[in-house]
């Protein structure tokens, strides 16, 4: 990935020809005053009516190829910037959705989107800014300091003597406007966190009543942001009100030695007149330098930021590990691994699936169960041990190879707004035929009294569903791909028993070829399983069939006793 300087890098000669129009128009437009000064001083009083009309005409033309020069130059600046920015946030967004977990865990979900909209949006606006007034602001300056010094060297000088101290108030604020800016950035990220937990709980929020209580809590988040932001806004705000002061004593002194010098007939009422408008000239290039240095000061904290995120290495690189002689589908081997990298969340994992065989696996919440999928869907290495797929390591494929290979449905799944068809599709070639068979493996023929059946266009979320609908939709989308090996992580949990016992009968009798692992809070969809894992404090506490572990177990007995009631057996 390329930092901001290499996305600009290809846009350099057109940057070069917006940069020739732009100094162009901004130059023409310094012979303004210039003009004015001939006018006074010469043509009108001997007056020269040809001259004058002559030299109005010139500051007419003059004029208007300023503001063609300007318009069009401004026009250029802003495409640049948006196909710079689009191709950014473009690499951006591919960035994102290439992070491991543990990156997107480190960086945050919140951070990522504020990083991916309004940082994005700071880094559009420096580099619109940078060539429109980086180019406009300096020449201004420069070359009315240079004609000014033409006309009347002694204001000249008057005029330079503040530039020092501008300077420096430019440079301090700059400095400290940096670090300010990225706190102000880290600020939003918190709040856009407290927004998104807010949307996705509110339901429960309203339930339990504590819509006051949260109403607080993002108060605080949006007090500190506030508080942030004004932090930084009034150290920027400082450079235009103590520049407008130092230029407007340097106005002052201007006019003063000005007025003494025309009364002792040492400079000409025009030439004074062409020096304070140079002066103005002057005047606004220094406060749009001032404007630059604080939209350069938040772009350039949003571009940190971002290219944090894009110059990230890639953690979960492929290896050229040998295969193994294991004939199991899937083989985990002493695999043990932490979120935190001090506290194993599962540890020993050892077993190994056959080609299509049914694995169930039960346990506790938090004991580590979808840990477990995530390891063998490689979101996560683990810390020790191997996980073998044919006999391969997992580490040695590539992410095609892996991810082409399953079909999952995960225990906190998502729908899209869009048709019920794009969403089982979810941008595959998938044929009508799989598709209709999939639909029909999952219990999912409520899909065909929808009006418009699989044109039927979902709420976000899938919210127009109900809680079973969702899961089985969702279950449709794995199936339709025709997975090797089917992951279904707590996925029949809204189904009723009639429904989830035809589910599970469905997927044995039509894709009975795929390696299945189901993961499930309940006894009745785990315990057809060709072999059941007993999982408890991340660990592996019982395996075998449902027989075997109702003598074996005592924590599988104890669940069948509270679910199946009776005689467990």
């Amino acid at each position: 990935m390329r930092t901001l300087g290499g996305y600009i890098k290809p846009y350099i000669p057109r940057i070069l020809l917006q940069l020739l129009v732009k100094i162009t128009g901004t130059v023409v437009e310094l012979l303004l005053p210039g003009i004015l000064s001939i006018i006074l001083d010469v043509h009108a009083p001997a007056g020269d009516w040809h001259g004058v009309w002559l030299m109005g005409g010139a500051m007419a033309l003059c004029a208007v190829i300023a503001w063609l020069g300007n318009c069009t130059a401004n026009r250029m600046s802003t495409n640049i910037s948006r196909e710079i920015t689009r191709k950014y946030r473009r690499d951006l967004f591919r960035k994102i959705s290439t992070l491991s977990a543990e990156q997107q865990d480190a960086v945050t979900d919140a951070s990522l989107i504020s990083r991916l909209t309004s940082d994005t949006y700071n880094v559009h606006n420096m580099i619109d800014r940078m060539q429109r007034l980086g180019v406009r602001a300096p020449i201004l300056l420069l070359g009315g300091i240079v004609v000014s010094l033409t006309l009347e060297p002694v204001l000249t000088l008057v005029l330079l003597s503040t530039l020092p101290l501008l300077a420096v108030i430019i440079g301090v604020s700059s400095s400290k406007g940096v670090p300010l800016f990225t706190r102000v950035t880290e600020a939003q990220d918190g709040m856009v966190r407290k927004i998104q937990e807010n949307m996705t709980g509110t339901r429960v929020i309203r339930a339990l009543s504590r819509s006051q209580h949260e109403r607080d809590a993002f108060g605080e988040v949006n007090n500190h942001l506030a508080h942030t932001q004004r932090t930084a806004d009034l150290t920027m705000a400082v450079v235009s009100p103590l520049t407008n002061l130092v230029l407007n004593v340097g106005l002052a002194a201007v006019v003063l030695v000005g007025a003494y010098r025309v009364a002792e007939g040492v400079a000409l009422p025009g030439t004074i007149v062409a020096f304070l408008s140079y002066f103005t000239i002057i005047l606004n290039a220094l406060l749009m330098v001032s404007r630059l240095f604080v939209m350069y000061t938040k772009g350039a904290a949003s571009a940190r930021r971002i290219e944090a995120v894009l110059l990230m290495p890639e953690d979960l690189t492929q290896t050229d590990a040998p295969a193994q002689d294991e004939k199991a589908h899937i083989a985990f081997k002493d695999v043990t691994f932490s979120y935190n990298k001090t506290t194993p969340n599962v540890q020993g994992l050892t077993f190994s699936v056959s080609h299509g065989q049914t694995l169930g696996i039960i346990g506790p919440t938090g004991s580590g169960k979808s840990t477990l999928l995530s390891l063998l869907m490689r979101q996560y290495d683990p810390d020790a041990g191997e996980i073998l797929l044919d006999g391969r390591p997992l580490a040695s494929l590539t992410k095609d190879e892996l991810h082409s290979r399953l079909g999952v449905v995960f225990q906190n799944d998502f729908l899209m707004a869009d048709t019920i068809r794009e969403n089982i599709r979810f941008g595959r070639e998938v044929n009508e035929e799989n598709m209709l068979g999939a639909i029909e493996s999952a219990q999912a023929g409520f899909i065909h009294q929808k009006e418009g059946g699989l044109e039927f266009p979902l709420n976000v979320k899938g919210r127009n569903l109900s809680g079973g609908q969702q899961q089985r939709v969702l279950i449709s989308r794995a199936l339709a791909g025709d997975p090797r090996i089917l992951l279904l992580d707590d996925c029949s949990s809204a189904l009723d028993f009639r429904t989830d016992r035809e589910l599970r009968h469905a997927l044995k009798a039509r894709h009975g070829q795929a390696t299945t692992i189901i993961v499930a809070q309940r006894v009745s969809a785990v315990m057809a399983a060709d072999q059941i894992l007993v999982m408890d404090s991340g660990r592996i506490v019982g395996a075998g069939t449902h027989d075997q572990l109702i003598l074996t177990c005592p924590i599988y007995r104890n669940l069948c006793q509270l679910q199946l009631g009776g005689d467990a057996a």
